[in-house]
């Protein structure tokens, strides 16, 4: 399936890529300039499939877990002092998002969202601690019955374009999907500290199923 925020980018490309590919066929007559353009349309076209693609997810029903709004490696865990939305003692879980995972983004917890900023910055790569800070990201801020979450979606160097599809007072719920960033980037999601954190450096997180903690 193709997700509903990538119609725009997919269609266009895919337009872009079946021109290409049926005119080099009909009108190139070289025989590897031919072969070379077919290849390359091909090409484009299986990457913008894999990157828009947006498979279907089981999240655990218990509201005490935190998920992964974001699928990727988690690139960091630290204790900060978050002093935007959580305003106490928190710990950071950083995911970074290549061109080859799959970019949805997906909501963390059930509750109210009860914060939400978009910040205009730079484009250093996602992987860069700098990024956190500089670059162009939205700040979501979740409250629920257990506890409250905050994350940030965070583009790269390549993506060029958030989307964040709730408002401040929306009820979400988790797992469910809520945007994406395009080609390549990062999520950085701040939890209580006192939360179990149950990733570690260099795991694997799938959107709406990968456990990232639990509220005590």
């Amino acid at each position: 399936m193709i997700t509903q925020y990538g119609y725009d980018v997919f269609f266009t490309i895919t337009a872009v890529c079946i021109f290409v590919a049926l005119g080099a066929f009909f009108f190139i007559e070289q025989h590897i300039l031919r072969v070379i353009l077919i290849s390359l349309a091909s090409i484009l076209f299986i990457f913008t499939l894999n990157f828009f693609r947006d498979p279907e997810r089981v999240t655990p029903a218990d509201d005490k877990l935190i998920i992964s709004p974001a699928d990727g490696t988690v690139i960091k865990i630290e204790k900060v002092d978050e002093t935007e939305f959580m305003k106490s003692p928190s710990v950071m879980v950083s995911i970074f998002m290549s061109p080859i995972n799959v970019h949805v983004n997906r909501i963390p917890i059930t509750g109210i969202v009860k914060y939400f900023q978009y910040v205009k910055g730079e484009y250093f790569a996602a992987f860069e601690d700098k990024a956190s800070l500089k670059n162009e990201q939205t700040h979501i801020g979740i409250e629920s019955p257990k506890g409250r979450v905050f994350f940030k979606q965070i583009a790269g160097f390549i993506a060029r374009r958030i989307i964040a599809n709730v408002n401040v007072e929306d009820s979400v719920e988790a797992g469910k999907r809520f945007g994406m960033i395009k080609f390549g980037s990062r999520v950085d999601i701040y939890v209580p500290e006192n939360a179990a954190i149950k990733v570690s450096l260099n795991e694997k997180t799938s959107a709406g199923e990968t456990i990232i903690a639990e509220f005590k």
